[in-house]
């Protein structure tokens, strides 16, 4: 089959877009430098129940996508060319922006130290679409967003199922509803390449850990926040505004 100049260009942009986004669903979680040193290991006791490594890394793998998810929000935002585009950048900032403001507060009560950057792989995926235009743009955010949400679901389905915390369930819950808002609403813009969604979720590549892991914020910075614009506060999404987790009964009371 012969290939037009304009197509092999566009073919070009989309294999370059495969090799940066193959890694999106590495299964090891942000933060942790050996997946199999013992996620379920027991880090601390909480008043909220137990928590392991694996619900320690969950917590900051939120966090960090948000960090790159959200200003990627804004981006469609503005530079979108349809009014689907313009939906799924308002979901996109709102679902991030209320995600991190569970994760922070969870932080607090859980004492889990969280990035104010993302990793250095997820600041390529945000330099990668900002450096497209018009369809090309559109196409390139929405198939980089699309593989994102499509690789965390097993994350978020193994914490919902195993986490003994009551705190880090609740991120669980609202995490996976909040994914699936946001895949619905970018498969709505009509620009999700499923064939290499899927390649890329379920062949993905390794990369070397200081690549996929946010660095660690510095000494008495400000914990950086993702604000929801007025305008948006109000936006209904399946995403809930989840109430704040209730301590867990004392194992010996009554």
């Amino acid at each position: 089959m012969r290939i037009s100049r304009s197509t092999a260009g566009t073919a070009f942009v989309g294999g370059a877009m495969i090799l940066t986004l193959t890694a999106l669903a590495y299964p090891s979680m942000l933060g942790v430098q050996n997946a199999a040193s013992g996620q379920d290991r027991i880090i601390a006791n909480t008043q909220y129940g137990p928590l392991t490594e694996a619900d320690r890394d969950f917590v900051v793998k939120v966090r960090a996508a948000g960090l790159w998810e959200y200003p990627l929000g804004n981006l469609v935002l503005q530079r979108g060319t349809t009014p689907e585009m313009k939906e799924a950048g308002e979901h996109l900032i709102v679902g991030h922006g209320r995600l991190d403001s569970t994760a922070r507060r969870i932080s607090l009560e859980l004492g889990i130290t969280l990035p104010n950057e993302p990793s250095p792989q997820q600041q390529q995926f945000v330099a990668t679409a900002e450096g497209a235009t018009g369809k090309e743009f559109d196409s390139t955010a929405v198939n980089i967003m699309r593989v994102a949400h499509g690789g965390i679901f097993p994350t978020v389905a193994k914490i919902r199922a195993t986490t003994r915390n009551t705190l880090v369930r609740e991120l669980a819950d609202q995490t996976n509803d909040t994914v699936l808002d946001h895949i619905s609403v970018l498969e709505k813009t009509g620009m999700v390449n499923q064939e290499q969604v899927s390649f890329q979720i379920t062949a993905p590549a390794k990369l070397p850990q200081e690549q996929v892991t946010p660095p660690a914020p510095q000494a008495g910075a400000p914990v950086r926040v993702l604000e929801i614009p007025e305008n948006l506060k109000d936006l209904e999404t399946v995403a809930p505004n989840p109430s704040y987790g209730q301590p867990q009964p004392s194992p010996t009371a009554g």
